[in-house]
């Protein structure tokens, strides 16, 4: 099976080819990353242009990289305190897409944000890291690594197939 991620991040195309390996046991699964463009601020600051950006970046990767099963594109943003993650996957021309988990984020985080900077920069200085957001992100540096970027998008991407995965209740 061919999947192709629109992101160069080891963090998203780990979440992609885990979650789709829990999907299809036994399958061999080629997943693939390619840096696309979101046509998004670099912080996305709402639900809105959070979703825009996930769909921009499945567009492009589709449009650059015919003959795959799957396209998985995933875009972090804000929704008010929050942060969160819009997944979208297309199969065979349908797309299916959904939010990940939310989580709150401190004010001196939310300020800075405001101020133009992108999380993952905040929470490498708040937490003396370096590139956080290729790692476990903001996820694991505020929940003490009890939950990771990644391991929140394996769950969304795993709903996000759910209309692939039970296609006979999907049909309209």
């Amino acid at each position: 099976m061919k999947v192709v991620v629109a992101s160069a991040n080891p963090a998203k195309i780990h979440a992609v080819h885990t979650a789709l390996s829990q999907i299809f046991t036994g399958q061999l699964i080629n997943c693939s990353g390619q840096s696309t463009l979101s046509g998004v601020a670099a912080q996305p600051m709402s639900s809105a242009e959070t979703l825009q950006g996930a769909l921009n970046r499945l567009q492009a990767v589709v449009d650059n990289t015919p003959g795959a099963d799957y396209y998985v594109a995933m875009e972090a943003g804000l929704d008010g305190d929050c942060s969160f993650a819009w997944i979208a996957i297309s199969h065979q021309g349908c797309i299916s897409k959904t939010r990940s988990a939310s989580l709150p984020l401190p004010p001196a985080a939310l300020l800075a944000i405001q101020q133009g900077e992108e999380l993952g920069d905040v929470m490498d200085r708040m937490f003396a890291q370096h590139n956080v957001k290729q790692q476990g992100g903001a996820i694991a540096m505020l929940t003490n690594h009890l939950l990771t970027r990644s391991g929140v998008y394996q769950q969304a991407i795993i709903l996000a197939m759910i209309p692939f995965m039970q296609p006979q209740l999907f049909k309209q």
